[in-house]
């Protein structure tokens, strides 16, 4: 397996404004045996046009779409049913990767045997400008840790799917992607991080990393709902999570000239 197919899965919903350049990220990389499959989410705007532009140009970009809207976790298991790689990569349609992203993840699987690898990531603004910080990646995640909080950049990780099998989301609207990664995580071992970072993440207004309540309302959901937590030990895990978020995951934020 010396020349994998990647299956990159990008959800999609009233993205036209960024996803154009999420697309060309990808077309960008110096490794090209991908395919990206996007899947929308019942967009109102011109997003499905957008691709469709680049599914006429480029035979490794696919489009579906959902009659509904239904959500990320629904959305991104669709694309993770028609995906065919060896290997499982994601990225949302508003944020982007480095040129070198997948040939460098490739090497270091590769290279390592590793099933499951991740990435520090710069973060930016809004409008694509850099707010000089970069979140380091931990160089080793395993189930204990990353059930403390999501320690895993979702546009940064990528896992052995021939290996491991396909890992499915919860069908909930926000987190899903961390409940998934624990899965990925029991199933495949140990996360490994790459200290490069090589990937951009976009701060949109309004997002769950912004609102902390609203964060802490979709994290006791994963405890409870997904992880089946009862609400006292769902409580306990809030104030863990508190604990590595406020101690630990500030310490990964490098500030950048």
């Amino acid at each position: 397996m010396q020349n994998p197919l990647v299956s990159v899965i990008m959800p999609a919903y009233n993205s036209n404004e960024f996803i154009s350049q999420a697309i060309e990220s990808v077309i960008a990389q110096h490794y090209k045996n991908w395919e990206l499959i996007i899947v929308d989410d019942a967009s109102k705007d011109a997003t499905v046009n957008t691709v469709r532009n680049y599914v006429n140009k480029d035979a490794r970009i696919k489009i579906f779409r959902n009659e509904i809207n239904y959500g990320a976790g629904y959305t991104r298991n669709k694309a993770v049913k028609e995906a065919t790689g060896e290997f499982i990569a994601f990225l949302d349609a508003d944020d982007l990767w480095k040129p070198e992203k997948l040939s460098q993840q490739l090497k270091f699987c590769l290279e390592n045997k590793a099933k499951i690898v991740f990435s520090s990531y710069d973060r930016i603004s809004e409008n694509g400008e850099s707010l000089n910080e970069i979140i380091e990646a931990l160089p080793f995640i395993n189930y204990s840790k990353l059930i403390k909080s999501n320690y895993i950049g979702n546009l940064t990780g990528m896992y052995n799917a021939a290996k491991i099998g396909k890992v499915y989301h919860p069908e909930i609207r926000k987190r899903q992607d961390w409940a998934m990664w624990l899965e990925v995580i029991k199933k495949g071992g140990t996360a490994h991080g790459m200290e490069e970072s090589l990937a951009l993440y976009r701060i949109r207004k309004g997002s769950v990393s912004e609102n902390k309540l609203e964060m802490l309302s979709y994290n006791y959901k994963i405890y409870n709902k997904v992880l089946g937590f009862g609400k006292l030990k769902s409580m306990y895990w809030i104030l863990v999570f508190l604990g590595e978020h406020f101690f630990v995951k500030s310490r990964q934020v490098k500030s950048v000239d």
